[in-house]
């Protein structure tokens, strides 16, 4: 197929709307539903990203799409107890038996509020695991090189039969320039082939030098990611995902900011108080992803006080406290940081620090390089200047 219709564009005053090859075949296949003009942007941009991190890191990977930005991504890594829970796939058999399962569990993981009606891009075959994790939360489609026929019958199932499945050829590579029209201006740029490896981190600029080999896999992660997400960006990541994406900021210190906070809430989900909250059976999954920011937020209102809670739980929330949060909170590091562009100031420091961070790879080339270098060597951070910049819109 060279062309196919779509219901509209990005709004629904946009029509008619429609994606085409100007030559050869389009290179997915539309296996149920009906996908959209932005369901194909975050498939097309997602599968390159898991497409990349599986080449890279030699394992299956996921990613969780909303807006042409990943809310999440992960590699196919074992879940231990915690995680499982904090994942809401701790219910579900098993999970750790199967890699893509693992993947999109962690990817979706990473910040279940803003991954309510994603776009999942898995690198390998979905099979009947994963299916199972995605039949049962709120997603608009998934993109992947193949399905398990049981898998397909799951995802078919979903949102009464109009669920999105598209099938991509992997084998598909873009031709080597690139073009879109901006108010009826065409742009032309070569599509960005810049490979991700571990010879960006070559040049160490801190007096701490030295990256063992989670620190290593979880810097390229981020910096994939990023390549990715719109910018400006940032991205923390820890034990083989993706904790918190800060995209589309006009500024850094708000990129850092907003990705240190996802960071932080994706940690306390952690914490034993929040990981027990009684909830009741009949709470549906994404009122449970919101109360719990509430909880760890500490903004819930009635929720959590002395009436009107009995709407939410089997019995009153203890509080968490003040001391608690921050006992938790000093227990997270060891966190990689990704930025796809230089920090200006050493204010980003900061903040990352707050939030763990003990890596980071970024591409220098600010005048201020100085002070960002010192701010890391206050607190002991490792910084790697990778002369590559990801800018991506």
């Amino acid at each position: 197929m060279k062309e196919l219709a779509l219901k509209y564009g990005c709004n629904p005053n946009q029509k008619p709307a429609r994606i085409f090859m100007e030559s050869g075949e389009l290179p997915v296949e539309v296996l149920n539903g009906g996908p959209g003009y932005i369901n194909f942007l975050d498939a097309l941009n997602g599968w390159q990203l898991v497409k990349e991190l599986r080449e890279a890191l030699k394992l299956p990977a996921a990613a969780s799409f909303k807006h042409v930005s990943p809310a999440g991504a992960a590699l196919g890594l074992p879940l231990g107890k915690t995680d499982l829970s904090a994942c809401a796939v701790d219910d579900i058999e098993g999970v750790n038996d199967s890699p893509v399962a693992c993947a999109y569990a962690r990817a979706r993981g990473t910040d279940r509020m803003s991954s309510f009606g994603d776009f999942i891009s898995l690198s390998d075959i979905c099979d009947a695991t994963t299916a199972s994790i995605i039949k049962r939360e709120v997603s608009d489609g998934i993109i992947a090189p193949g399905y398990t026929p049981e898998a397909l019958e799951i995802l078919k199932s979903k949102r009464n039969g109009s669920y999105s499945v598209l099938k991509i050829d992997e084998s598909y590579e873009p031709a080597p320039m690139e073009r879109k029209q901006v108010f009826g201006v065409t742009f032309e740029q070569p599509h960005n082939a810049a490979k991700i490896d571990a010879s960006l981190l070559n040049q160490p600029v801190t007096q701490k030098t030295g990256l063992d080999e989670a620190a290593k896999r979880d810097l390229i992660l981020s910096l994939i990611t990023l390549k990715y997400t719109q910018s400006n960006s940032v991205c923390f990541a820890c034990g083989g995902q993706t904790i918190g994406v800060g995209a589309g900021q006009q500024s850094r210190i708000h990129c850092t900011r907003l990705a240190g906070e996802k960071a932080d809430v994706w940690w306390m989900r952690r914490q034993e108080k929040v990981l027990s909250l009684p909830f009741l059976p009949t709470l549906k999954r994404p009122e449970r992803d919101n109360l719990i920011d509430l909880y760890i937020s500490g903004r819930g209102g009635e929720a959590f006080g002395e009436t009107g809670w009995e709407a939410f739980f089997t019995k009153r929330p203890e509080p968490l406290t003040q001391s608690e949060r921050a006992a938790h909170m000093a227990r997270l590091a060891g966190v990689s940081l990704g930025s796809d562009a230089f920090f200006p100031f050493g204010d980003n420091i900061e903040r990352a620090k707050e939030s763990g961070v003990a890596y980071i790879a970024q591409p220098g080339g600010s005048v201020r390089d100085a002070d960002v270098i010192a701010a890391c060597d206050r607190y002991g951070i490792v910084m790697y200047v990778t002369g590559l910049r990801l800018f991506h819109h």
